[in-house]
């Protein structure tokens, strides 16, 4: 596997992802910030929180396997929320739970997250972007 997680001791440890990706794989990719359109380009989860965090993550998979990766292989995940409270994070939580239910796979990549005060279009959200590491 090209990506091994961690949490090393004398970090915080955090449920939600791990502290550190060691990459060894020999070949990145990069995934533009993914939000909530389907594949019409129609925005899923208007004025819903979790709705759209659990399509940008189904948009990440998506992307990743048009590379041959999947959400094992992500190094780093940045998301950026529109008007960012930690009251938002149960449905953040959320809809990154819904989206591993549907994947079947528990993303836990280092991340950071972001507040932003807009993203490209008034009803998006928040906004994903992933980078990976495959053999």
């Amino acid at each position: 596997m090209a990506i091994t997680l961690l949490n090393p001791e004398g970090l915080p440890k955090i449920d939600a992802y791990r502290q550190v990706a060691v990459a060894t794989g020999s070949r990145l990719v990069f995934i533009a910030g993914q939000v909530a359109w389907d594949t019409d380009g129609v925005t899923v989860g208007e004025g819903d929180l979790a709705a759209q965090v659990e399509q940008c993550y189904l948009n990440v998979a998506t992307a990743l396997a048009g590379a041959g990766a999947s959400f094992e292989n992500v190094a780093k995940l940045t998301l950026y929320v529109v008007d960012w409270t930690p009251s938002k994070m149960p449905l953040l939580l959320e809809g990154i739970t819904r989206a591993a239910g549907k994947l079947g796979v528990t993303p836990v990549p280092p991340g950071t997250l972001l507040g932003v005060a807009t993203l490209d279009v008034p009803e998006h959200l928040v906004e994903v972007e992933a980078t990976a590491v495959i053999d």
